[in-house]
């Protein structure tokens, strides 16, 4: 199948590179030339595992990028994966969706034939059927029904292993208001539905952008509901991991998500969170629970920095933090929970060295007094003390000799030899 992707951000490449890895004929449309030029010579935009071989092996044969929109007339579905930045009040902003609608609108004005468009970015309910639909009707100058049609196929991937979640998914979600677009999709999707494995959800258009929200709200509110678990049984001078291991052989709440910790960031469950909460007050609805687990997860890095104090004076005091990426495996920083614990160390007076595997040029921007470490050996040479903020796997072997005083605080439970240290301290164990 010939298939058009507008936009290349995490999303839209990592879409682009798999549907091109399982036979169709990809087209990515992309206004940044850099990242343009980047898929067209073979490699990856960004960090994702499994990402950069599947565009260096596709790249000039089934898969190629362009800045034209006109591009979308030589294929017969268009995903539509495009940023829904959150706005201050917590709400989506649609001004990117909105122009890309209008641009490929416009570019389907001169096609012949039938073509779908799909709105793969996650958006809030009606968002498809009542404000893209409407653009592209007024741009193309065709009707929906009447040889274009629209639908919704929200995204579950996760960083780090987003390819594997594409090819590998537990379920396909497909949103749609006409047999002709579900099939489509269905044809599309073939080779990765012959899974044993893949559950295929076919619902309409609403359901389907409301599935993507309704899942992220409850992975999220469970991650802070067994962080308060944690932070509870810290209290009590209980280890929360045994405790939530044995919660989680009940079939009914399962052993996964079940780590407590640091807390959630990234680029998914801040902004759907916070968005579904805009949305349900924009209905009238005080989302209650959706407030406390972001209440909760926002005071986990404060608790971390308060553990700290407990042993080190941070005035003055230099301490390593190991980790900046908000999960690992990618280098991506948004939200990521590291980020708020430098805040608490540097507004209590610490002198921050920070190492991160991939994250390092993706903070220094924002961040350009801290200190910046090669390694995490580097980091903690005269630290003070040191915090664990993302449990990157190569942090399970340190060496804590070269430290001033040799006190850990850790955010993530990595597997750390507490008898070369002075002070080891959990988070919530």
């Amino acid at each position: 199948m010939n298939v058009s992707i507008v936009g290349s951000g995490y999303v839209g490449t990592t879409v682009a590179a798999c549907l091109a890895d399982i036979g169709h004929n990809v087209i990515n449309i992309e206004i940044d030339e850099d990242i343009v030029e980047a898929i067209n010579a073979g490699e990856a935009p960004i960090h994702e595992s499994g990402l950069a071989e599947r565009i260096a092996d596709h790249a000039g044969s089934n898969l190629r990028a362009t800045t034209d929109y006109d591009a979308v007339r030589e294929t017969d579905v268009t995903f539509l994966c495009l940023p829904t930045p959150q706005s201050e009040d917590g709400s989506l902003d649609l001004a990117i969706m909105q122009a890309g609608a209008e641009s490929l609108g416009r570019a389907l004005a001169d096609k012949d034939g039938e073509h779908l468009v799909v709105v793969k970015s996650t958006v809030l309910p009606g968002t498809t059927e009542d404000v893209v639909g409407p653009i592209l009707e007024a741009e193309s100058g065709t009707a929906i029904g009447d040889g274009l049609e629209i639908a919704m196929n929200p995204e579950f991937l996760r960083m780090g292993t987003a390819v594997d979640d594409f090819l590998g998914p537990d379920k396909i979600v497909l949103g749609t208001s006409s047999d002709g677009a579900a099939e489509t999709l269905r044809e599309l999707y073939a080779p990765i539905l012959d899974r044993e494995e893949t559950d295929l959800v076919e619902t309409d258009v609403r359901e389907a952008e409301l599935i993507k929200y309704a899942n992220n709200a409850f992975l999220a509110s469970k991650v802070s509901l067994v962080n308060e678990l944690g932070n509870i049984a810290k209290e009590y001078d209980a280890d929360a991991y045994e405790v939530l291991e044995a919660v989680g052989l009940d079939d009914r709440i399962s052993e996964r998500f079940m780590r407590s910790g640091l807390g959630w960031g990234g680029s998914c469950f801040p902004k759907d969170v916070n968005a579904l909460r805009a949305g349900a007050r924009d209905q009238e609805y005080e989302p209650a629970l959706l407030d406390a687990a972001v209440t909760v997860n926002d005071a986990q890095p404060r608790r971390l920095v308060d553990l700290l104090e407990d042993h080190v004076t941070l005035e003055g005091a230099r301490i390593a933090v190991l980790g900046l990426s908000f999960k690992p495996g990618t280098d991506d920083v948004r939200k990521s929970r590291a980020l708020d614990v430098i805040d608490h160390l540097t507004d209590r007076g610490a002198d921050v060295v920070a190492f991160d595997p991939v994250a390092i040029e993706n903070v220094r921007p924002d961040y350009p007094d801290i200190e910046y470490a090669d390694s995490a050996e580097a980091a903690l040479e005269g630290a003070d003390g040191a915090v664990v903020a993302t449990d990157w796997p190569e942090f399970n072997e340190l060496s804590f000799d070269g430290m001033a005083r040799r006190v850990l605080v850790d955010g993530r439970r990595i597997d750390v030899d507490e008898d070369a240290l002075e002070v080891y301290e959990g988070l919530t164990w």
